[in-house]
């Protein structure tokens, strides 16, 4: 039997993370608990494996503190943002999971995003020790699966891309742990690959999975920051390095309903 780990770490927030939008297997429990399934495993945890797996995963050997203060001077809805949601940390997710929950998540909110992976993961992933849900379907398991299956999972026209995404990976064609050796112009070319992957879907996979922390995925949110607080004009290229962190933290903070004003 697994025993509770309590983690203490400055700027880490789980129940921030879960709501962030990156991720769409963590959920609440009660009791103001939360889980997390990844890797095939459930966060139900030793001290060991805390150490072995979910350390890396929640990015706790990284100084967000550090981070926060490199933010750049005089931009006042960034610096409200970084307040707003505080304990926002980026995870190291599996890529395959990550590759495939955000050509899942076109055109979907975050609850229906949750949805359709769970109903993925439950029709063929494996069980997890530890709780009912499932691991995510590995890419084999994945390819075995027909369009019109998925179609009746709901996931709608995004079926043909993850098969696509499954068959690719199953036979090589798309070696993933490779991708984690490029520089970011090649990574970015590899996933674009894939069919129903994007610019936006290739950058959060980028910054979710390959820990690339200057890729600023622009969505419906993003842009909405771009528009009201910077005039139209992306401040994401001059945040530098940092700009994925930056990104993710004001889109907590405009979804989360505190609107920048309008330039």
């Amino acid at each position: 039997m697994a025993l509770p780990v309590t983690v203490s770490a400055a700027h880490f927030d789980p129940w921030v993370i879960m709501e962030s939008g990156q991720c769409f297997r963590m959920v609440p429990l009660a009791g103001g608990a939360c889980e997390a399934v990844a890797f095939g495993e459930a966060v139900r945890l030793t001290r060991a494996a805390f150490d072995r797996l979910w350390r890396a995963y929640f990015d706790l050997d990284t100084d967000y503190a550090a981070m926060l203060a490199a933010a750049p001077a005089g931009d006042g809805f960034l610096a409200r943002a970084l307040t707003a949601a505080h304990g926002l940390r980026i995870l190291r997710q599996d890529p395959w999971e990550t590759l495939c929950g955000f050509i899942l998540s076109q055109r979907k909110n975050l609850k229906a995003i949750r949805t359709g992976m769970e109903a993925l993961c439950e029709a063929c992933g494996a069980p997890v020790l530890g709780t009912a849900r499932r691991a995510f379907p590995t890419p084999h398991r994945l390819a075995a699966m027909d369009e019109p299956a998925l179609r009746a999972l709901g996931l709608g026209y995004r079926a043909p891309y993850l098969l696509d995404a499954a068959r690719r990976v199953a036979d090589g064609r798309l070696n993933l742990d490779l991708l984690a050796a490029l520089p970011d112009g090649l990574l970015q070319a590899a996933l674009l690959t894939v069919s129903g992957v994007g610019v936006k879907v290739a950058d959060c996979v980028m910054l979710f999975a390959y820990h690339r922390l200057s890729r600023a995925p622009v969505d419906v949110w993003i842009r909405r920051v771009i528009d009201c607080a910077y005039g139209g004009v992306s401040p994401y290229e001059g945040y530098g390095p940092y700009a994925g962190v930056y990104q993710q933290y004001q889109f907590m903070c405009i979804r989360d309903g505190q609107l920048p004003e309008t330039r």
